[in-house]
């Protein structure tokens, strides 16, 4: 659950224990043009925690997340605060979201030298059409121990299988940008770019889907879950139909290794320089402890 809960009130639940209670900071939530009411200073990260607490009428959430980098403000100043809520008991565990494969590592590196408590988490837009965190972020992840959170499983609903081929975006998120072209920046890559190969995978998703009598957003989360850095997928349900189909992605069925294999050929982007360099020059070392170009699958 995240910090938008007018809606829930956690001291008066008996339940407490069994939510996972998830926020970030780092946005402005003030109407103001405030200088402290943004970015991950000390203050603003202070003051933050105490307002999402009130809102939520809790003692503690379960992750505090930077919702993305902030260049202003020293590493260090960011997460000893951190560290401190932690502490203090107001924080369980400290997680980052929308960062670079050297912002991560910069972070872990800076956590580790200082002694303080540990990433545990990096949220990052994951799915089938944005898989590009995997060549570095990802690779950060896997050698830190730190259990990635897609967001936008299913691309702004481009992955439900609504949006046929030669169509224009109606709904969901692809669909405000397909309207608000000056929103481009917000739902990258454009609906625009997707060209044949994109509804290629669409296809199959849909074929999978059938197969297994499951529908199109299942068979996606369902990749995701799959991938052995991913711990758990945040979805963006609007009504309880599409929360219950949602839900559904993860009890009782796996895709096969063959399905996976087959969705991550169709969806795997090229490797640009120096990725490509990188990664074919090593493929002779022998070194089982190296990671991979492309995040690895699992299955049952």
């Amino acid at each position: 659950m995240k910090d938008d809960s007018i809606y829930y009130n956690f001291q008066t639940s008996q339940n407490r224990e069994n939510f996972v209670i998830a926020t970030k900071v780092r946005a402005n939530m003030g109407l103001e043009n405030n200088v402290n009411n943004i970015g991950l200073s000390r203050r603003h990260i202070t003051e933050s925690i105490d307002k999402s607490l009130q809102r939520l009428q809790t003692d503690f959430v379960d992750l505090y997340q930077a919702h993305f980098f902030d260049d202003g403000t020293r590493l260090e100043e960011t997460f000893r605060t951190f560290d401190d809520l932690v502490r203090s008991g107001k924080v369980r565990y400290v997680g980052v979201s929308n960062f670079s494969g050297w912002q991560l590592q910069k972070t872990v590196d800076l956590v580790e030298k200082l002694g303080l408590n540990p990433i545990a988490s990096l949220q990052q837009e994951y799915n089938l059409v944005n898989r590009e965190s995997e060549w570095e972020p990802f690779q950060v992840c896997k050698n830190s121990g730190i259990g990635v959170l897609p967001w936008s499983p299913l691309k702004g609903g481009l992955l439900t299988g609504k949006v046929k081929r030669g169509q224009k975006p109606t709904e969901g998120r692809m669909g405000w940008v397909a309207e608000e072209t000056n929103k481009a920046s917000q739902a990258a890559p454009l609906w625009t770019s997707f060209d044949d190969k994109t509804f290629d995978l669409i296809e199959t998703v849909e074929a999978i889907a059938k197969e297994h009598e499951r529908s199109p957003a299942q068979v996606a989360i369902r990749w995701l879950l799959q991938k052995d850095v991913v711990s758990s997928v945040i979805i963006g349900a609007r009504n309880l139909t599409q929360l219950e189909d949602n839900l559904g992605a993860g009890n009782g069925w796996s895709l096969s290794k063959e399905e996976m294999q087959q969705l991550d050929d169709l969806s795997k982007p090229p490797l640009p320089y120096p990725y490509e360099m990188i990664f074919r020059l090593n493929t002779d070392r022998g070194n089982r402890h190296a990671v991979n170009q492309y995040v690895q699958s699992f299955t049952n």
